[in-house]
């Protein structure tokens, strides 16, 4: 699953909305809200806060940067980053979403967010994001790079346009990020979070365009970690699998299988496991830890199958239009 979709301008999702009807393309309809933890396996571990685990003052006076910071896991993973003492800078295009996540941000934790209006896809954006971080804060430790977009398409669906948008948000987003954050990551000697997926491992249909996206995002996590480390910064992945209640999840499992993903650990995932996940990846105890992948999906990449019924899916599409619905 990608995290923290992010949604086209108007005026592209309408175009595209258009294209997608004529080529019969097709995306999952799955209004239903995953099954609480509670509703599954008792013997399952569950999961915990962070500063159950972690000092909470392991990150004070440390500055987190996060793109698509305003929802979703990468909000949770700011949260869970903002209770051990940072502050930090969420950034997207929803300004209403992101202003009023900043603020139950800051008074949730104590700490100070603030939030900055930006198209990941235009570097200059970022850039003037980062600014404002760097005179808001005067520094920058740590980056999440988890704008993210997605939909289902199979490749004879799927026009250039909706190939091309997610590798801007996804790929070129996640490089426009590091270029604009990283003399400031230098500096303190920080950190990078990429949130990618499990997509890729193998042959996913309809996700061709977040499985090329997100390959680029692991092998730049590498380049970053090797080229940089002699500079005392450390890069790696979060490949986060189902994640209960989110948009991703929501948006993804068809209508009627929300349930039928294999579950190895007795449960679902929550949206603190990722941010547990980020919290050890920035804390000193990952010292040791750059350019590595961290699945965080309790094993269920190992066992999972595709949801849409194969090859029914991808031989005759209308029959399985039942389960999805054109989006983008």
């Amino acid at each position: 699953m990608t995290a923290t979709p992010e949604r086209l301008p108007e005026r592209e999702l309408e175009a595209e909305k258009i294209k997608m009807k004529e080529e019969k393309t097709y995306i999952i309809r799955s209004p239903h809200i995953l099954p609480k933890m509670s509703q599954l396996d008792p013997r399952a571990h569950p999961a915990v806060d962070s500063t159950a685990v972690f000092k909470k003052d392991i990150f004070k006076n440390r500055v987190l940067f996060c793109t698509g910071g305003g929802s979703g896991i990468c909000r949770e993973m700011t949260e869970a980053v903002m209770r051990h003492g940072a502050d930090a800078t969420i950034v997207g295009r929803n300004v209403e979403r992101l202003t009023k996540a900043a603020q139950e941000l800051s008074a949730a934790t104590g700490s100070t967010c603030i939030a900055v209006k930006a198209d990941v896809r235009d570097p200059k954006q970022v850039q003037a994001a980062v600014q404002l971080t760097i005179e808001k804060y005067g520094r920058i430790d740590f980056v999440i790079n988890g704008a993210a977009g997605n939909f289902l398409a199979p490749i004879s669906g799927l026009s250039e346009n909706g190939f091309r948008t997610v590798i801007e948000i996804d790929t070129l987003g996640t490089y426009y990020t590091i270029k604009a954050t990283l003399p400031h990551v230098r500096a303190t000697k920080g950190s990078y979070i990429h949130v990618s997926a499990t997509l890729h491992y193998r042959g996913t249909p309809y996700q061709v365009h977040v499985s090329a996206a997100k390959a680029a995002v692991d092998a730049t996590s590498a380049v970053l970690a090797v080229e940089e480390g002699p500079h005392g910064i450390r890069s790696n992945v979060i490949a986060p699998g189902p994640i209960e209640a989110t948009e991703g999840a929501d948006r993804l499992l068809p209508t009627g299988r929300e349930d039928s993903w294999p579950l190895p650990t007795g449960r679902k995932g929550e949206s603190r496991d990722v941010a547990n996940a980020a919290v050890f990846l920035f804390s000193d105890a990952a010292s040791f830890i750059s350019g590595q992948v961290l699945v965080v999906d309790g094993a269920c990449e190992h066992v999972r199958g595709f949801a849409l019924p194969y090859p029914q899916s991808v031989l005759d599409p209308a029959s399985v239009k039942h389960l999805i619905k054109p989006r983008l």
